[in-house]
Protein backbone atom coordinates (compact mmCIF):
# COMPACT_ATOMS: atom_id res chain seq x y z
CA UNK A 1 0.00 0.00 0.00
CA UNK A 2 1.01 3.66 -0.59
CA UNK A 3 3.22 2.71 -3.53
CA UNK A 4 2.35 2.99 -7.12
CA UNK A 5 3.78 1.09 -10.29
CA UNK A 6 5.49 3.68 -12.76
CA UNK A 7 6.73 2.54 -15.92
CA UNK A 8 9.77 4.13 -18.38
CA UNK A 9 8.89 5.39 -22.20
CA UNK A 10 9.13 1.97 -24.58
CA UNK A 11 12.80 1.62 -25.72
CA UNK A 12 14.41 -1.40 -27.00
CA UNK A 13 15.95 -2.58 -23.73
CA UNK A 14 13.79 -4.93 -21.61
CA UNK A 15 12.66 -2.54 -18.40
CA UNK A 16 11.28 -3.88 -15.14
CA UNK A 17 9.07 -2.04 -13.01
CA UNK A 18 10.43 0.71 -10.39
CA UNK A 19 8.71 1.11 -7.06
CA UNK A 20 8.21 4.92 -6.03
CA UNK A 21 7.24 5.77 -2.29
CA UNK A 22 4.52 8.01 -1.90
CA UNK A 23 3.99 9.06 1.55
CA UNK A 24 0.16 8.77 3.03
CA UNK A 25 -0.56 11.83 3.85
CA UNK A 26 1.69 15.14 3.63
CA UNK A 27 4.04 16.18 6.47
CA UNK A 28 3.13 19.08 8.45
CA UNK A 29 4.99 22.13 8.86
CA UNK A 30 7.11 22.19 11.57
CA UNK A 31 5.69 25.27 13.04
CA UNK A 32 2.56 23.47 13.38
CA UNK A 33 3.25 19.97 14.48
CA UNK A 34 5.45 21.49 17.58
CA UNK A 35 2.27 23.91 18.60
CA UNK A 36 -0.11 20.38 18.38
CA UNK A 37 2.85 18.96 20.65
CA UNK A 38 2.82 21.17 23.21
CA UNK A 39 -0.78 21.63 23.36
CA UNK A 40 -0.81 17.57 23.90
CA UNK A 41 2.13 18.22 26.48
CA UNK A 42 -0.04 20.45 28.18
CA UNK A 43 -2.93 18.56 27.85
CA UNK A 44 -1.33 15.48 29.76
CA UNK A 45 0.77 17.27 32.13
CA UNK A 46 -2.91 18.73 33.66
CA UNK A 47 -4.09 15.30 33.15
CA UNK A 48 -1.37 13.76 35.30
CA UNK A 49 -1.55 16.85 37.91
CA UNK A 50 -5.18 15.97 38.35
CA UNK A 51 -4.36 12.49 38.78
CA UNK A 52 -2.18 13.18 41.37
CA UNK A 53 -4.06 14.98 43.38
CA UNK A 54 -7.57 13.26 43.55
CA UNK A 55 -5.42 10.27 44.78
CA UNK A 56 -6.47 8.06 41.62
CA UNK A 57 -2.34 7.74 40.50
CA UNK A 58 -1.14 7.10 44.22
CA UNK A 59 -1.53 3.12 43.83
CA UNK A 60 -1.50 2.38 40.04
CA UNK A 61 0.23 2.36 36.56
CA UNK A 62 -0.86 5.71 35.75
CA UNK A 63 1.33 8.32 36.60
CA UNK A 64 4.30 6.38 35.02
CA UNK A 65 2.36 5.63 32.09
CA UNK A 66 1.99 9.39 31.87
CA UNK A 67 4.94 10.12 32.54
CA UNK A 68 6.29 7.99 29.76
CA UNK A 69 4.07 9.36 27.40
CA UNK A 70 5.30 13.06 28.77
CA UNK A 71 8.84 11.72 27.99
CA UNK A 72 8.34 10.16 24.29
CA UNK A 73 6.53 13.22 23.18
CA UNK A 74 9.30 15.61 24.73
CA UNK A 75 11.67 13.00 22.45
CA UNK A 76 9.76 13.43 19.70
CA UNK A 77 10.12 16.59 20.08
CA UNK A 78 13.92 16.87 20.27
CA UNK A 79 14.29 14.38 16.87
CA UNK A 80 11.91 16.88 15.04
CA UNK A 81 14.57 19.91 15.76
CA UNK A 82 12.30 21.39 18.23
CA UNK A 83 13.36 22.18 22.00
CA UNK A 84 9.73 21.80 24.63
CA UNK A 85 11.01 23.40 27.83
CA UNK A 86 8.32 23.71 30.62
CA UNK A 87 6.46 26.77 31.35
CA UNK A 88 7.95 26.33 35.21
CA UNK A 89 8.20 23.98 38.34
CA UNK A 90 5.05 23.71 40.34
CA UNK A 91 6.02 24.95 43.64
CA UNK A 92 3.23 22.00 45.21
CA UNK A 93 3.79 19.06 43.63
CA UNK A 94 7.51 20.00 42.23
CA UNK A 95 7.06 18.42 39.15
CA UNK A 96 7.27 20.61 35.17
CA UNK A 97 4.19 22.47 34.48
CA UNK A 98 3.77 21.96 30.61
CA UNK A 99 2.44 24.16 28.23
CA UNK A 100 2.83 27.52 26.83
CA UNK A 101 2.68 30.79 28.43
CA UNK A 102 0.73 33.59 27.47
CA UNK A 103 1.51 37.45 28.77
CA UNK A 104 -0.73 38.81 30.01
CA UNK A 105 0.85 42.08 31.13
CA UNK A 106 -2.18 44.24 29.30
CA UNK A 107 -4.64 42.88 32.49
CA UNK A 108 -4.49 44.67 35.70
CA UNK A 109 -4.59 41.94 38.35
CA UNK A 110 -5.56 42.98 41.49
CA UNK A 111 -3.31 42.39 44.86
CA UNK A 112 -4.25 38.86 46.06
CA UNK A 113 -5.66 37.23 43.16
CA UNK A 114 -3.43 35.16 41.37
CA UNK A 115 -3.00 35.36 38.03
CA UNK A 116 -3.83 32.48 35.39
CA UNK A 117 -5.70 32.05 31.90
CA UNK A 118 -7.60 29.51 30.98
CA UNK A 119 -5.58 28.23 27.97
CA UNK A 120 -2.18 28.19 30.10
CA UNK A 121 -2.92 25.46 32.59
CA UNK A 122 -0.17 27.61 35.12
CA UNK A 123 -1.34 30.20 38.05
CA UNK A 124 1.67 33.27 38.90
CA UNK A 125 1.63 33.92 42.54
CA UNK A 126 3.40 34.85 45.70
CA UNK A 127 6.68 34.68 42.75
CA UNK A 128 6.19 31.15 42.13
CA UNK A 129 4.24 29.23 39.65
CA UNK A 130 1.89 26.48 40.37
CA UNK A 131 -0.45 23.41 38.65
CA UNK A 132 -4.27 25.29 38.61
CA UNK A 133 -5.46 22.21 40.85
CA UNK A 134 -2.16 22.43 43.15
CA UNK A 135 -2.75 26.38 43.86
CA UNK A 136 -5.54 26.32 46.95
CA UNK A 137 -5.53 27.23 51.17
CA UNK A 138 -2.71 25.87 53.17
CA UNK A 139 -5.04 25.05 56.06
CA UNK A 140 -8.14 24.20 54.17
CA UNK A 141 -6.87 22.78 50.67
CA UNK A 142 -10.10 24.13 49.13
CA UNK A 143 -9.27 26.51 46.22
CA UNK A 144 -9.82 29.66 46.30
CA UNK A 145 -12.82 31.86 44.63
CA UNK A 146 -13.43 35.31 43.66
CA UNK A 147 -12.21 36.53 47.27
CA UNK A 148 -8.60 35.80 46.12
CA UNK A 149 -6.03 34.62 48.82
CA UNK A 150 -4.54 36.07 51.77
CA UNK A 151 -0.65 35.29 52.05
CA UNK A 152 1.34 34.73 55.49
CA UNK A 153 5.13 33.52 55.63
CA UNK A 154 4.81 32.49 51.74
CA UNK A 155 1.70 30.37 52.11
CA UNK A 156 -1.60 31.34 50.70
CA UNK A 157 -4.47 31.35 52.92
CA UNK A 158 -8.38 31.65 51.57
CA UNK A 159 -9.80 34.64 53.77
CA UNK A 160 -11.98 32.52 56.53
CA UNK A 161 -8.74 30.46 57.65
CA UNK A 162 -6.61 33.83 57.20
CA UNK A 163 -8.48 35.80 59.42
CA UNK A 164 -9.63 33.00 61.70
CA UNK A 165 -6.19 32.05 62.32
CA UNK A 166 -4.08 35.60 62.13
CA UNK A 167 -6.46 38.59 62.34
CA UNK A 168 -6.42 39.99 66.13
CA UNK A 169 -9.68 39.19 67.70
CA UNK A 170 -12.44 41.48 69.07
CA UNK A 171 -12.27 41.54 73.02
CA UNK A 172 -15.93 41.38 73.17
CA UNK A 173 -16.87 39.09 70.68
CA UNK A 174 -13.78 36.78 69.86
CA UNK A 175 -14.52 37.55 66.36
CA UNK A 176 -12.00 38.76 63.76
CA UNK A 177 -11.33 42.69 63.67
CA UNK A 178 -11.12 43.15 60.22
CA UNK A 179 -11.77 47.32 59.75
CA UNK A 180 -12.82 49.46 61.98
CA UNK A 181 -11.71 49.41 65.92
CA UNK A 182 -11.78 50.63 69.23
CA UNK A 183 -8.03 50.01 70.98
CA UNK A 184 -8.97 49.44 74.95
CA UNK A 185 -7.82 47.27 78.14
CA UNK A 186 -5.23 46.35 75.79
CA UNK A 187 -7.15 44.98 73.12
CA UNK A 188 -8.63 46.24 70.14
CA UNK A 189 -12.95 45.34 69.90
CA UNK A 190 -15.41 45.77 66.89
CA UNK A 191 -17.22 49.72 67.92
CA UNK A 192 -20.66 47.76 68.59
CA UNK A 193 -19.01 45.32 71.09
CA UNK A 194 -17.15 48.04 73.26
CA UNK A 195 -20.14 48.62 75.62
CA UNK A 196 -21.14 48.02 79.36
CA UNK A 197 -20.60 44.44 80.38
CA UNK A 198 -23.89 45.20 82.89
CA UNK A 199 -26.08 46.88 80.67
CA UNK A 200 -24.86 46.80 77.42
CA UNK A 201 -25.61 49.66 76.96
CA UNK A 202 -22.61 51.89 74.72
CA UNK A 203 -20.53 54.19 76.35
CA UNK A 204 -22.36 57.73 74.89
CA UNK A 205 -19.81 60.27 76.54
CA UNK A 206 -17.02 58.23 75.58
CA UNK A 207 -15.84 57.44 79.10
CA UNK A 208 -16.00 53.85 80.61
CA UNK A 209 -14.75 52.50 83.96
CA UNK A 210 -12.92 48.80 84.15
CA UNK A 211 -13.08 46.36 86.42
CA UNK A 212 -11.52 42.63 86.08
CA UNK A 213 -10.70 43.30 82.12
CA UNK A 214 -14.11 44.17 81.54
CA UNK A 215 -15.35 47.47 80.84
CA UNK A 216 -19.05 49.26 82.81
CA UNK A 217 -20.84 52.34 82.55
CA UNK A 218 -20.72 54.66 86.65
CA UNK A 219 -23.32 52.86 87.93
CA UNK A 220 -23.24 49.32 87.58
CA UNK A 221 -18.86 50.14 88.41
CA UNK A 222 -19.94 51.73 91.53
CA UNK A 223 -22.98 48.95 92.15
CA UNK A 224 -20.22 46.31 92.20
CA UNK A 225 -18.32 47.59 94.68
CA UNK A 226 -20.85 48.29 96.25
CA UNK A 227 -20.65 52.85 96.42
CA UNK A 228 -24.51 53.08 95.63
CA UNK A 229 -26.50 55.31 97.75
CA UNK A 230 -29.25 54.07 99.36
CA UNK A 231 -31.18 57.24 98.97
CA UNK A 232 -31.14 58.00 95.70
CA UNK A 233 -29.82 54.54 94.01
CA UNK A 234 -26.60 56.94 92.23
CA UNK A 235 -22.97 56.28 92.54
CA UNK A 236 -21.60 57.63 95.60
CA UNK A 237 -18.17 59.46 94.71
CA UNK A 238 -17.24 61.70 97.34
CA UNK A 239 -18.82 61.98 101.26
CA UNK A 240 -20.55 59.35 102.14
CA UNK A 241 -22.38 57.73 105.02
CA UNK A 242 -22.45 54.22 106.13
CA UNK A 243 -25.29 53.17 108.15
CA UNK A 244 -27.03 49.95 108.99
CA UNK A 245 -24.78 48.25 106.13
CA UNK A 246 -25.48 51.03 103.73
CA UNK A 247 -23.91 53.67 102.12
CA UNK A 248 -25.66 57.26 101.47
CA UNK A 249 -24.82 60.68 100.38
CA UNK A 250 -25.01 63.13 103.59
CA UNK A 251 -28.06 64.98 101.67
CA UNK A 252 -29.94 61.78 101.34
CA UNK A 253 -29.34 60.29 104.83
CA UNK A 254 -32.25 60.86 106.06
CA UNK A 255 -35.93 60.00 107.97
CA UNK A 256 -38.02 58.06 105.98
CA UNK A 257 -41.43 59.90 106.71
CA UNK A 258 -40.51 62.99 108.10
CA UNK A 259 -37.10 63.28 105.38
CA UNK A 260 -35.77 65.39 108.31
CA UNK A 261 -31.40 65.23 108.17
CA UNK A 262 -30.53 62.47 110.59
CA UNK A 263 -28.10 62.09 113.38
CA UNK A 264 -25.90 59.34 112.75
CA UNK A 265 -26.56 57.25 116.07
CA UNK A 266 -29.85 58.79 116.80
CA UNK A 267 -32.15 56.86 114.21
CA UNK A 268 -34.19 53.92 113.75
CA UNK A 269 -34.38 51.50 111.58
CA UNK A 270 -37.45 49.57 110.45
CA UNK A 271 -38.97 47.30 107.18
CA UNK A 272 -35.24 48.00 105.84
CA UNK A 273 -35.67 52.48 106.15
CA UNK A 274 -34.59 54.31 108.31
CA UNK A 275 -36.70 57.10 111.06
CA UNK A 276 -35.48 59.62 113.28
CA UNK A 277 -36.43 58.82 116.89
CA UNK A 278 -39.79 60.96 117.28
CA UNK A 279 -41.27 59.43 114.17
CA UNK A 280 -40.00 55.57 115.03
CA UNK A 281 -41.85 56.39 118.03
CA UNK A 282 -44.92 57.44 116.81
CA UNK A 283 -45.47 54.97 113.87
CA UNK A 284 -44.11 52.27 115.55
CA UNK A 285 -44.77 52.18 119.52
Amino acid sequence: LGRKLQHPPPSGMPSSPTLTPRPLLPSPAPKAAAQQLDELLADLGHMQSTLLATGQGAAGPAEPSLDNMLGSLTQDLEELGITASPTGICSACRKPIAGKVRSHTSIPVPLGVPQSCSHCKVVTALGQTWHPEHFFCAHCGKLFGDDGFHERAGKPYCRQDFLAMFAPKCQGCERPVTDNYLSALEGVWHAECFVCAECLRSFTNGSFFELEGRPYCELHFHQRQGNICHGCGRPVTGRCITAAGRKYHPEHFICAYCLGQLQKGTFHEHGNKLYCQACHHKLFL
